[in-house]
């Protein structure tokens, strides 16, 4: 939206506004009135506009002049009060608010219904958008202005002087609200491939996909009790599935580790020590004893009392060769 142009040349209809504004009744009267529109030719003179020589912008100065004299009070006083007056409400969209309010004034002062104004108004209108914007971003806490203002789409350089921010601050605040947008962008296509679910099942997706409770809320459009009720079924499916995983990994372990020592048959006994001692003549570190015999598919409670009692196999080989 919108930029703050400090230095761009007003129009010269409202710079002769702008100097009518703090006269008052005797500077408009009798011999005053003269004088007065003489030094309001000349101060604009010396402001880059050509008016004391222009004879139609000395016709457009004394038609003002007596305009506020007929009115008794400059058209800038009703202008300004009524811009004052306005809210971000109403000037959400400048072009509607520029007519409002030249509807409002323009009985009055008809010369403000002319296209030669209105873009100037429109202008006059943004800028009080902007300054309204601006002064809730202030009041705003944390960077919630700062986001508000990126919103809108005021210009960077503006929302950093005016919120007297770094660069690098408001790069950093862009970049999250990036991300949010695109995570937004995410929950928004889950959401599509579950469009004729339930919501307990559109929660669960969601769910399923690592997506904030705050999100779901807002995008699946349903409350804290749905997201409870789905979390305490997923949670019992949960435990369940921890429970056989558990019960598989000890599966799989015992599995790994072979038969206990009172299972292993003399046959089967005899042959793994033989394979057991064949290990050992290569290598005396535990390490490596155990390494190469999970290898082997050795018997791990065999393989321990190799590394601990190795004299323990003669005593287990004598008795399994009966």
């Amino acid at each position: 939206m919108t930029t703050e142009d400090a230095t761009a040349k007003k129009p010269l209809w409202l710079r002769i506004e702008e100097q009518i504004l703090p006269l008052d009744s005797q500077d408009l009267s009798g011999e005053n009135l003269e004088a007065s529109i003489q030094r309001i030719a000349g101060e604009l003179d010396g402001a880059g506009y050509n008016v004391s020589r222009h004879g139609g912008n000395m016709i457009k100065l004394r038609f003002a002049v007596d305009k506020a004299r007929g009115a008794g009070r400059p058209f800038l006083k009703d202008f300004n009060d009524a811009v004052s007056a306005l809210t971000l409400d109403d000037v959400a969209e400048p072009y509607t608010a520029t007519t409002n309010l030249i509807d409002q004034l323009g009985d009055m002062w008809p010369e403000l219904r002319s296209s030669e104004r209105r873009p100037d108004v429109i202008g006059i209108i943004e800028n009080t958008k902007l300054n309204l914007l601006i002064a809730k971003a202030k009041a705003l806490p944390d960077d919630q202005g700062i986001r508000m203002l990126i919103g809108e789409e005021v210009e960077f350089p503006v929302i950093a002087k005016a919120l007297e921010i770094t660069d690098e601050k408001l790069q950093q605040v862009n970049e999250q609200i990036k991300k949010e947008r695109a995570e937004r962008a995410r929950v928004a296509s889950l959401l599509e491939k579950v469009a004729d679910k339930t919501n307990e099942e559109k929660v669960r997706h969601l769910f399923d996909n690592d997506v904030s409770e705050e999100l779901i809320m807002e995008m699946a459009k349903v409350d804290q009790g749905v997201l409870d009720a789905v979390k305490k079924a997923m949670e019992a499916e949960l435990k369940e599935k921890q429970r056989l995983a558990e019960e598989e990994a000890a599966r799989k372990k015992a599995e790994a580790e072979g038969p206990a020592l009172e299972d292993i048959t003399p046959e089967d006994m005899l042959a793994y020590i033989e394979s057991i001692r064949e290990i050992m003549e290569f290598s005396d570190q535990e390490k490596e004893i155990r390494t190469m015999c999970e290898q082997s598919s050795l018997p791990k409670s065999l393989v321990d009392i190799a590394v601990s009692e190795p004299a323990k196999l003669d005593e287990l080989e004598k008795k399994a060769g009966g």
